[in-house]
């Protein structure tokens, strides 16, 4: 195992430890993320496609942020499951690779989350972080 799943797996915890464990690609896409991003592009009549970007600000230096993409980019690093294709561009990559995305839904609201092992701190939204 190498140090960045080794760390992945420590900071992620339970669930996403033993997702990123058993996988090489750079970024992973959640069965419940893939679902629905699947569901909000059939709703928009849109290409199944999941753009990550993090840009900067937010509380904690870094943002988050997701769309959905109209196709593929020149650069982009794609992820595929369930039909569903994630892209990010290789500048947000060094600041996300080996992160996992998902969506969760809780009492709090639902939304999708990042499982990042590269943020050495969060803010209370999960939108932010800082390396």
């Amino acid at each position: 195992m190498t140090r960045e799943r080794e760390a992945a797996g420590a900071v992620a915890g339970g669930f996403f430890r033993s997702y990123i464990e058993g996988v090489s690609d750079p970024i992973q896409l959640t069965p419940s993320a893939a679902e629905r991003v699947a569901a909000i592009a059939q709703r928009q009549g849109k290409p199944a496609i999941l753009r990550l970007s993090v840009e900067g600000g937010g509380c904690s230096g870094f943002q988050y942020r997701f769309g959905l993409a109209d196709g593929v980019e020149s650069g982009d690093l794609t992820v595929e499951r369930d039909g569903v294709t994630l892209v990010v561009d290789s500048v947000s990559l060094d600041l996300v690779r080996g992160a996992a995305v998902d969506y969760v839904e809780n009492l709090g609201g639902a939304a999708f989350k990042v499982e990042n092992p590269n943020a050495a701190s969060g803010c209370g939204c999960g939108s932010s972080f800082s390396v």
